[in-house]
């Protein structure tokens, strides 16, 4: 065994890596010691991704209508949340959607769709989309999320331009059956190693805090070791109203920062997404997870959102990070803030270069995962979040800036935090635990309001 994780670190870059009961021994690191797990984790990052961050953007192609059980899922069969539901964008409205978080910073666009897998004519949807995309914008990324696929599908996505596949492993093979019937983890592992025969780079990752033991969270991250997945998003489950798992908090901000530096030590070299849920549970603890992590989501999810576009940029630049492919900033360094679109309007789309922001933005990276990354009931403890979804045709001050715009202002619909709005309309203050010593914050998931397959402009 190890002496500390310092030392472990530095055993992994000469090539031996952590062991499973070494692993548990990390995840169980007490708080004195998780500055040194975190300094530790942070060192294997710097090795292999420097100080840069990689900007991912989900776009939502198909929201709801789901027949899967998945029990963390908003999407779910006869889940009572309230998202929003729409079949199929366009190509058209698809690639608008994408374009604000390339001009964001995103080098990676999601193009996630709900159910069990989609048809081959669903596929011809996709690939129509991607095709669009590439058109104007050949160097981003295209991951899809489309669920299990069949023969030839994979290949088929590959050859319109599709780079990578997401399909999370989302918990252990012990456990799955704990949180879905309708389908099993081997459709799962089977559906990543179709996308990586037909040369797609394989995405795959977990959602924690599903009611797992920690012994159950390490087999699964050695399961996707095994796997060889090139990326992988980390989830922490909203337990939002209408699903089984509705009322779990087995998180909190120090948990989940053990977690992803754990994650880090067992797959030292491959692309580690903080996803779904890190605004809820890791909280403050976001930039500092920054030194573990090496990728996000920029803005909102599938069906909840997320933290502000403009609080990432700013998060990553704060905490002395830089966004991959991004350019300088000179509006940072002038300490001047750039002027937001006046007419608060969703700006037109702009193509350019990928993962460089436009010329009024500050340089910026489930879930990709069917539901995964999904959020539940309002803030306010049932019905929609209070967002008044007005088209940018309505006039001033109803469309949420892009990030494009620059800073979002205090007074903008979209806020800072999600959860932290939650927490201030939900009437629920703080609990302590048994030795009076911690504190404990239930925050509830904010459903998405705004985004694709409406009028009304993402959260970035």
């Amino acid at each position: 065994m190890f002496k500390n994780p310092a030392e472990l670190a530095e055993r992994v870059l000469a090539g031996d890596p952590v062991t499973p009961d070494e692993a548990l021994e990390l995840l169980h690191t007490d708080d004195p010691g998780m500055l040194d797990l975190v300094a530790a984790a942070a060192r294997l990052r710097r090795e292999h991704f420097g100080m840069t961050v990689k900007v991912n953007y989900l776009v939502n192609l198909k929201s709801g209508l789901c027949a899967e059980d998945c029990g963390y899922c908003s999407q779910r069969l006869n889940a009572g949340t309230d998202i929003l539901k729409y079949s199929w964008l366009s190509p058209e409205k698809a690639v608008e959607q994408a374009e604000y978080g390339i001009r964001g910073g995103a080098s990676r666009v999601c193009l996630v769709a709900s159910g069990r897998g989609p048809s081959n004519r669903e596929v011809g949807n996709v690939t129509r989309t991607v095709e669009a995309l590439k058109e104007q914008h050949p160097d981003v990324e295209v991951c899809a999320c489309l669920g299990l696929l069949k023969d030839g599908q994979a290949e088929t996505l590959s050859g319109a331009g599709v780079d990578a596949y997401n399909h999370n492993l989302n918990t252990a093979e012990s456990h799955y059956e704990s949180i879905c019937s309708t389908h099993t983890y081997q459709d799962r592992v089977d559906t990543v190693e179709r996308a990586k025969d037909a040369g797609l780079s394989p995405c795959s990752g977990l959602i924690v805090g599903m009611r797992e033991t920690d012994e159950q969270l390490v087999e699964a991250l050695f399961a996707l070791r095994d796997l060889g997945s090139d990326s992988v998003p980390v989830n922490f489950l909203m337990p939002f109203e209408g699903t089984p798992l509705a009322g779990t908090w087995q998180l909190d901000p120090r948990k989940c920062l053990a977690i992803l530096a754990v994650v880090r030590f067992v797959c030292p070299d491959k692309e580690i997404r903080m996803a779904g849920g890190r605004e809820m549970h890791l909280r403050s603890l976001q930039p500092l997870a920054l030194h573990v992590v090496n990728s996000l989501f920029l803005g909102d999810y599938l069906t909840s959102e997320g933290q502000a576009a403009q609080a990432d940029l700013d998060m990553i630049a704060d905490a002395g990070f830089t966004v991959l492919g991004a350019g300088p900033d000179s509006s940072r360094e002038h300490g001047d803030a750039v002027p937001a679109d006046p007419s608060n309007r969703a700006a037109p789309a702009r193509t350019g270069q990928a993962g460089q922001a436009g010329p009024a933005s500050t340089p910026c990276g489930s879930t990709c995962g069917t539901g995964g990354a999904a959020g539940p009931d309002a803030a306010s403890g049932g019905g929609p979040a209070p967002f008044d979804p007005v088209s940018p045709d309505q006039g001033d001050g109803a469309a949420v800036p892009s990030a494009a715009q620059g800073p979002v202002p205090t007074q903008s619909a979209a806020p800072v935090s999600a959860a932290l709005a939650a927490l201030s309309s939900s009437g629920d203050g703080p609990e302590r635990d048994e030795d009076d010593t911690r504190v404990r914050i239930e925050l509830s998931p904010t459903v998405r309001r705004r985004g694709a397959g409406t009028e009304v402009a993402p959260n970035a």
